[in-house]
């Protein structure tokens, strides 16, 4: 277990647009959006140096669910698996796959799979799910969704540490092959902002994928983590996120709060590295955002454009 972050360095990333609508953050060009534009967000963040991109994870979502989250959810694997052969260093993030739906040796295997043909690039982001209804359909126990994940993470673990680990299920003990094996170890990052997963992130994972803000605070937050790591005899090390939210560089020519479905960061490449780095000093290294634009091709500009003037301003303090 290690973070993936240099030290010092304060990363970003995005999760895509397009792949997911949920009207909580949908932008109106991306309803008419679908592959190209696709391509053309991912790629700009390739070219731009974020660090990641990421991609959700619902199986279905079963009405009337579907009213408040929407009906397009991609498949996590397949999406990050295209991209990833069309994209050359930017990191591929499931932002967040849901464990309890999946037997771990499953999941083992397509990460590890999708880190060795991407060269290294995936990340595990991994939660326990929120969606009941979606838990019932799949007849997988909603309750015990926080234990579940914490088995999963364990057989990962060990897929991802030996070729032929002795765990899984019945008849594991005889070593169950686990190949193409990942270039290096692959990294997991659990997602939540509970108390209970905010724990389980700092016991269980290389990094934090916060949902939102910690009703504790992130100031308290990463003190939690800090101390729940050194109780368990875990490495300080650890890599600490932000959901940083809307942000437009410059001034936009349309209603911003439209576009965001709520409040934006906008203004100077100082001013926004001005704010990001307020959240850097308190140990966040990584800073996922999500850019506004017109249509795809704003946006992508606005990504460049981020990466050439703000992401140079970006400190740890």
């Amino acid at each position: 277990m290690s973070p993936i972050i240099p030290t010092s360095q304060v990363a970003w990333g995005l999760q895509l647009p397009v792949q997911s609508q949920s009207p909580s953050f949908v932008q109106p060009w991306e309803h008419a959006a679908g592959t190209a534009e696709l391509v053309s967000v991912a790629q700009a963040a390739d070219r731009a140096g974020a660090f990641y991109i990421g991609v959700c994870d619902h199986v279905g979502v079963p009405r009337p669910a579907d009213e408040q989250m929407s009906a397009v959810w991609y498949d996590t694997i397949a999406t990050l698996g295209w991209l990833g052969a069309l994209t050359q260093q930017v990191r591929l993030l499931s932002h967040v796959y849901v464990l309890p739906y999946r037997h771990p040796l499953a999941v083992a295997k397509a990460f590890m799979t999708l880190d060795s043909l991407s060269a290294g690039r995936a990340i595990l982001g991994a939660g326990a799910g929120h969606l009941q209804s979606e838990f019932e359909l799949l007849g997988v126990d909603f309750d015990s969704r926080g234990a579940q994940l914490e088995e999963s993470v364990a057989v990962i673990r060990s897929a991802v540490a030996q070729e032929y680990p002795t765990v899984g299920g019945p008849g594991a003990q005889v070593g169950i092959a686990m190949s193409p094996r990942p270039v290096a170890s692959l990294p997991i990052w659990i997602g939540g902002s509970s108390k209970v997963a905010i724990r389980r992130a700092a016991l269980l994972g290389d990094g934090w994928l916060p949902q939102g803000p910690p009703k504790m605070g992130l100031s308290k937050a990463i003190a939690f983590i800090r101390s729940e790591r050194e109780a368990a005899g875990r490495p300080a090390a650890f890599d600490l996120g932000l959901n940083f939210g809307a942000v437009f560089l410059g001034q936009a020519d349309f209603d911003l709060e439209q576009y965001a479905r709520g409040p934006a960061v906008h203004g100077t490449a100082e001013q926004i590295a001005e704010r990001i780095n307020k959240f850097a000093a308190k140990g966040v290294n990584q800073i996922q955002l999500r850019f506004l634009g017109k249509d795809a091709q704003q946006v992508c500009n606005q990504i460049e454009q981020f990466g050439d003037e703000v992401a140079p301003l970006l400190s740890c303090g």
